[in-house]
């Protein structure tokens, strides 16, 4: 029986197995779902990284704060995050985690009704998944 997801480990290990499937597919041709899959492994990272900050505090969240977390906008759940700052410093001190960034965010959950090409699905996979520049690889060291 499927469970929804709540935790910080939750969205962390749903971040990896996302990532997993998106290379399967990736290894498959199916470069729609690989696409859309390696979107999601940084959604749930940065929402795992959401979690954490709540966590830090002993402060009530704003009023809309819970609310603007049911978004699949990765920019606006860096902002959530608090990792706006951190991140910012990070991509300028690193023009390829910049250069990845910008094949990143144009991620969107209405791709799922695009024919992606191969060359974006791999694209958005290895700006994603980059051992050194990655994005993933860069919010997994603040989850």
């Amino acid at each position: 029986m499927s469970k929804l997801i709540e935790t910080r480990a939750e969205f962390q290990h749903l971040s990896g197995e996302r990532l997993q499937e998106a290379e399967a597919l990736l290894s498959l041709a199916k470069w729609g779902g690989a696409y859309y899959l390696a979107g999601y492994a940084v959604e749930l990272a940065l929402k795992a990284c959401v979690i954490k900050r709540l966590m830090a505090t002993d402060g009530f969240p704003p009023k809309d704060f819970s609310r603007d977390c049911y978004t699949h906008d990765l920019a606006k759940l860096i902002d959530l995050s608090g990792l706006t700052t951190n991140f910012t410093v990070a991509r300028t001190a690193d023009a390829e985690l910049r250069k990845n960034w910008l094949v990143t965010r144009k991620w969107s959950e209405e791709m799922r009704y695009h024919l992606v090409a191969e060359v974006e699905a791999r694209a958005l996979f290895n700006a994603i998944a980059d051992a050194a520049h990655g994005v993933l690889t860069w919010v997994r060291t603040h989850w």
